[in-house]
Formats: structure tokens, sequence, C-alpha cells
């Protein structure tokens, strides 16, 4: 497996949703630094750990284009580029409220309610950047009919790659894995609702595309590229350089 390229909104470095989300997490995506999770009376560091890895492998984002690997003939730096000037195009999306949510078994701030503004972001994303995706093989498409799929979703992912976007696509800012016990689920949104209550019923300003990039399976996904929307690139790592 080569390396994997998603589109993504985070939050900025010095936000402080950004920062709020590092510590839970254990994680900053800018870099893949790694940081000392909180102490929660009531629950073990160990146990912090393992219901937070997956959302810290894949660092605090919400899914525009989902991972993918580049097309045969495809660079990073042709990725980056046009992630970079599709960005310039657009605009800043306001989302008016986000809430905290249980999508199945894990949870997420979730928008309040529909924002179509962020959806038309998402399916542009998911056209735009098709052409730089590696088809999925079988081995893949497995994978992800593992869990079962609709019909409707089935057909996404052939097409796609993935079977959750366009009308299958809700975006959701990840903090926890699979907490299958319904008690310590509700303990943690309690804990969560205390964490993050301060960008609870709030605005969410999207104001960047982020490149992520995951070198190796198991690597942590950290931000390749940002790009402001509307505007010029704010960030870049030394994985990538324009010159």
């Amino acid at each position: 497996m080569t390396e994997r390229y998603a589109v993504y909104y985070a939050p900025r470095a010095e936000e402080g949703l950004a920062i709020a989300a590092g510590q839970w997490l254990g994680i900053s995506p800018e870099g893949g630094r790694l940081r000392r999770q909180p102490l929660l009376s009531g629950m073990s560091s160990e146990r912090l750990a393992e219901i937070t890895a997956d959302p810290r492998l894949y660092g605090f984002h919400g899914t525009l284009k989902a991972p993918i690997a580049l097309v045969d003939g495809a660079t990073e730096r042709d990725f980056v580029e046009a992630v970079g000037r599709f960005a310039a195009t657009l605009r800043e999306v306001a989302v008016p409220s986000m809430v905290l949510a249980e999508l199945g078994d894990f949870l997420a701030m979730v928008p309040q309610e529909r924002c179509p503004a962020l959806q038309d972001l998402a399916d542009c994303c998911v056209v735009e950047f098709d052409e730089y995706r590696r088809p999925a093989d079988e081995a893949e498409l497995a994978r992800r009919r593992a869990p079962g799929l609709s019909a409707r979703q089935d057909a996404l992912l052939l097409r796609w790659g993935y079977p959750y976007v366009l009308e299958e696509w809700r975006f959701h800012l990840t903090l926890t894995g699979r907490i299958e016990n319904t008690a310590e689920r509700a303990a943690v949104m309690a804990i969560l609702r205390k964490r993050f209550g301060g960008f609870l019923d709030r605005p969410l300003q999207v104001r960047d595309l982020c490149v992520f990039r995951q070198a190796a399976p198991g690597r942590p996904f950290t931000v390749l590229a940002r790009f402001r929307l509307g505007g010029g690139r704010l960030v870049r790592t030394e994985v990538w350089r324009a010159s």
C-alpha cells in the first residue's frame, strides 16, 4: 500500500477547538505531535487511549474527500496543487451550530441541522478530486462492505470509492471510537459535554481545505498542506514543497 491522501476540514492549530481536540485525542495532526491525554475521574488512561485510538490515527477532522491512494501517473504535488487551485475558487462556510451526537456506537460533534453550503462543499470535493483516486481493489471493496451496506451505499462505493458520500454523507468531527457499552458511552458523553462545552451550540467556521497524508499503514494522518477558502496556502509542511 502506498501513501494515502484525504481532503479534510480541520481547525487551525491555534484555535481553541484544535487545542481541546489535541488534548483529548493525545495528538495534533499538525506534524503528528503526541500530547498527554487528560486524567479523567472514573476512567483509566489506558481506557481513554483505547477509545480514542481510531480518531487519533485519522486526526481531528471532518471528511470532505475520504482517504485515497493516488492513481498511477499522479504525484503528490499534482494533488496538493489541485486542492489549492480549487480552494481559491470557494468561499468559507459557516455552520450555524454544532452539537454532540451518538453516531452508532461512537461520539462526534455534528451540525445541529443540515447545512446546505457544507453539503455542497463536500459533494464538490468528492467529484473534483476523483480523477486522482486509484480505483479500489477487491480487498478494499470487501473491507468497506464488511459492516453491511445498503444498495445505494454499495453503488456509491463502486462509483466513488467510498460508500458515505453525496446524500449518504454526514459531516462529523469524531471524538471516540466504538463504545459498545451504553452506560460507558453515556458517561463519556457527559465528559465530552464538559470538555467541549465552549464549542457546542455555537457556529463553526469552515475556513480551510486541508490535505492530510498517511505515510504508511498504521501511521497517523497529518496535515500536509492547508489552503484558505478563497485565498492562498496557509501552511506547507516539509513533506511537500512547491519549489
